[in-house]
């Protein structure tokens, strides 16, 4: 048996096919629950860091080193494994989803805050003198011009947050590295593990590209 039967044998790939297809949805379902949880979560805490009230302001601190400091894996356990000790029993999808959610939270928080205060002073003042209250201002003038400035580097901090929901299948969710570890042991051939990659790459690639876009594209904005 050659390197082709045992790493790409396209008999074992067809068959594992339908398999990795289902990871694939729950990859691509637990991906996009992450990035949408975790922006959200991220903006809030960017809002607290800035404007909260000195614990706030601490808590957010806090949290942001915290979770930029402990590996999306180590997360994931803490919640998966340890929680059931406090009474707190979850299932592998949402502790999956709340681990990569709070990592992602931590790292938009600070490309928001980033964003926020790179909104010219002046453009706070202009809302002030017209009338504009302190959460309106936020919301609709410093907001919209700060997400403008943070979609690239939100946009590669998606891509990674994308790549880290491989780590799911330690808490055994069947997303697509799961399945293909599965489909390895039913048909006794790497193959599967093989096409998981594959897929990952078609999927990973174009975002890359994508995300270096939209850096190249406001880079040239801003210097006009």
């Amino acid at each position: 048996m050659n390197a082709i039967d045992i790493f790409f044998n396209t008999d074992v790939l067809r068959r594992a096919f339908p398999i990795l297809l289902r990871g694939l949805g729950m990859t691509l379902t637990l991906g996009a629950t992450a990035i949408v949880l975790g922006t959200s979560l991220g903006i809030v805490i960017a809002l607290m860091r800035l404007y909260g009230a000195r614990p706030l302001r601490l808590v957010a601190t806090i949290y942001t080193d915290f979770m930029r400091a402990m590996p999306v894996l180590v997360v994931l356990i803490l919640i998966y494994y340890a929680l059931p000790f406090a009474g707190i029993v979850l299932s592998s999808f949402t502790a999956a989803a709340t681990a990569l959610s709070l990592v992602l939270g931590a790292y938009s928080a600070e490309v928001m805050r980033a964003g926020i205060q790179a909104v010219p002073r002046g453009q706070a003042e202009a809302a002030s003198a017209l009338g504009l209250g302190f959460w309106v201002t936020i919301r609709k003038v410093i907001l919209p011009q700060a997400v403008r400035i943070v979609i690239p580097p939100h946009a590669s901090n998606c891509v990674s947050i994308i790549k880290d929901t491989s780590l799911a299948s330690v808490v055994a969710m069947s997303d697509l590295l799961k399945q293909a570890t599965d489909a390895q042991a039913l048909f006794a051939n790497p193959s599967p593990l093989i096409g998981a990659a594959l897929i990952y790459v078609a999927i990973l690639w174009p975002l890359v590209r994508l995300t270096g876009w939209l850096e190249h594209r406001f880079q040239r904005a801003y210097q006009r």
